[in-house]
């Protein structure tokens, strides 16, 4: 089914202006640079800012924006005369503001107020008063229930009273946090008249058990960042004939803290990966707009003007092509070591630049020469991952489609012409199709040594790639590689670990060839830390983690030692054989065990200032990464860091 604008083109898109940093100018001028084509103004924005609301409007028009919405107007049905007299008052001159803005709608929340009385007869009768006031001004209202409202905390409620109400000026606004908290799968929505349904806000959440009211006001995410049925839920208000825009209104502490011009990007992503979740092909979510050329920073990006109607599908992911690391003169010789130790050979040196291919398997590691950094131990970090996509480029338009910033990149005559995008921090995402080694591509760009891989630990792949984001980019980060590489989030993880509460969540394609583990400290403070503040890993997969731990040790190699504590607490809490737990000690792995297999790994020692490597064998079907052993892998780095200072 097409829900398109009844004018023609995509449905428009809005955003509020509460859900961005700043002030209203700088709120305005981002979401003009992130595409959207309309904006609500929520009054506070407006209160703070020197602009007259003549000013204000023409400063909306002159960005191409709409002002779709004023809001909030509080506190004013179910009132006696005396306090029903005070709000016309205040909503007429409301709407002198409106007027002068140069918008039509208001939104009237449900109330709070301890003076109002439960009576829907009384709140019809007083919002159709209401109506017929902003009327004879060419003003709508949209009647709103907050999940807190004092009576009306239902969007079935307040459709009631908007019934009763019965004006050709009184409608309805949903806003899909207020209906899904209360009720996570609403039934009925889709029987409302598209033409009483004047407005829609959307807003995701995480699922949590607390006040509604410190829910919404602090911890709203944008659609597909957290764990709302968003799709089925625009699916029904689409049904309903809604012809007005799709609006975000997202209170956030962490987004009303953050560069306005990022935040504004990631909302735009949001609702483009939204629409195509909804699967109404036909409709397009972004309205047409000139191209606006993309940045090529990694912090911000600005609209490419491709409709979400124009969104190429997630090409198919086969697995990593290769994980790049930074490497400097003083911590370049360790990771070649410890990359020989575990069975990796030096297979080719770039033709044009100082990067070396580490291979083993269909695993491989590039190590690229740069510059120096502070870092006692040298510069060690993951800078590039690159999956291999059945079609790069159709992958490439995507993400620039989804306004992920292209990153420019030099190349020399005959090598591959990769295409890479920036993720939000910083890691270049390459897209590729490696394909048999004679074939043209990127290995290509490879003078190959003649060192063979042959007697390696038996390491076949890349199991997943793990990238420690700010606690501000979390959010974020995982919303880009859903959306960007197609990938679904799993395994949700919060957990207490040495200094400070962790947060982790993987992404990953449907078949598991293409994991990406995202962490993130919840909060730090102070100049107590780890030594290692954001570190990274790569994970590589053995059919026998056992063997591999033997041969990577007959080569000299350094895995991470584990206590005796943590083994004898694992023979306590586990009915296992009890060879395999005197195995595990010998060679340091560590376990773990769901519903459907098990998990054994290991870990190398630290390597410079950020990275270090994994070993994992997945059993069954567990699809897990042994999140519960992290706080005893950042222990023991920790020891072991101290130990070599």
């Amino acid at each position: 089914m097409t829900h398109a604008h009844p004018h023609g083109g995509g449905m428009r898109t809005s955003i509020a202006t509460v859900c961005l940093s700043g002030t209203l100018e700088d709120k305005l001028e981002a979401a003009a640079a992130a595409g959207f084509d309309g904006v609500e103004i929520f009054e506070n924005d407006l209160i703070a800012s020197p602009a007259s609301p003549e000013e204000v409007g023409r400063l909306c028009a002159d960005l191409g924006l709409s002002i779709e919405l004023y809001q909030p107007f509080r506190d004013f049905e179910g009132v006696d005369e005396d306090r029903l007299h005070a709000g016309l008052r205040r909503a007429e001159r409301k709407f002198d503001v409106m007027e002068r803005l140069g918008t039509s709608t208001m939104l009237v929340c449900s109330t709070v107020s301890p003076h109002a009385v439960d009576d829907d007869e009384l709140a019809a009768a007083q919002l159709r008063t209401l109506a017929e006031h902003a009327s004879r001004r060419g003003i709508r209202i949209a009647y709103e229930a907050l999940a807190w409202g004092r009576y009306v905390d239902t969007w079935a409620r307040s459709w009631d009273i908007v019934r009763r109400g019965d004006h050709p000026a009184l409608g309805l606004c949903l806003d899909s946090f207020h209906v899904l908290s209360r009720e996570p799968s609403p039934s009925g929505i889709a029987g409302i008249p598209g033409e009483k349904l004047f407005f829609l806000q959307l807003a995701d959440a995480p699922q949590l058990s607390m006040d509604v009211l410190q829910w919404s006001r602090h911890h709203r995410l944008f659609p597909r960042q957290g764990a709302f049925d968003l799709p089925t839920f625009l699916r029904d208000v689409l049904d309903t004939g809604y012809s007005g825009p799709l609006s975000l209104e997202v209170f956030n502490d962490v987004f009303r803290q953050s560069d306005p011009n990022r935040t504004a990007v990631d909302a735009m992503r949001s609702l483009r990966t939204l629409d195509e979740a909804v699967d109404h092909r036909g409709r397009a979510v972004a309205t047409e707009r000139a191209a606006v050329p993309a940045t090529t920073g990694a912090t911000t990006g600005t609209a490419t003007g491709a409709a979400a109607g124009s969104l190429p599908g997630a090409a198919e992911l086969t697995g990593h092509a290769f994980t790049e690391l930074g490497v400097d003169a003083r911590s370049a010789a360790r990771v070649e070591r410890a990359l020989a130790t575990m069975g990796f050979a030096h297979r080719g040196q770039h033709r044009s630049k100082p990067v070396q291919l580490w291979q083993q398997g269909t695993a491989r590691v590039l190590l690229n020469t740069v510059d120096a950094g502070d870092e006692p131990g040298g510069v060690a970090e993951i800078r590039a991952l690159a999956v291999d996509s059945l079609d790069p480029a159709s992958s490439a338009r995507r993400a620039e489609a989804l306004l992920a910033p292209v990153l420019p990149r030099t190349r020399g005559p005959a090598e591959a012409d990769l295409s890479s995008v920036a993720a939000p921090d910083g890691t270049a995402v390459f897209f590729c199709r490696t394909g048999a080694e004679d074939d043209v591509g990127w290995l290509s760009d490879f003078i190959l040594t003649g060192t063979e891989t042959a007697g390696g630990t038996g390491l076949a792949r890349t199991d997943h790639v793990a990238l420690t984001q700010p606690f501000d980019w979390f959010d974020e980060a995982g919303l880009f590689y859903r959306s960007v590489l197609g990938l679904e989030p799993h395994h949700d993880a919060e957990y207490a670990a040495p200094f400070g509460l962790m947060r982790s969540r993987a992404v990953t394609d449907v078949d598991g060839d293409v994991r990406i583990a995202l962490n993130s400290t919840l909060l730090r403070r102070g100049e107590w830390a780890p030594g290692v503040p954001d570190p990274q890993h790569i994970a590589f997969a053995s059919d026998d983690i056992f063997a591999s731990a033997q041969a990577m040790r007959e080569r000299g190699g350094e895995i991470l030692p584990v206590p005796d504590n943590y083994y004898d607490d694992l023979e306590a809490r586990l009915e296992l054989d009890a060879d395999l737990i005197a195995r595990m000690r010998a060679c340091d792995v560590l376990y773990d065990q769901d519903e459907h297999g098990a998990f054994f790994h290991l870990y190398t020692e630290m390597l410079g200032s950020r990275v270090f490597f994994e070993i994992v064998q997945r059993v069954g079907g567990y699809a897990g990464y042994g999140s519960v052993n992290a706080p005893v892998r950042m222990a023991a780095h920790r020891r072991s860091r101290l130990a070599r200072r």
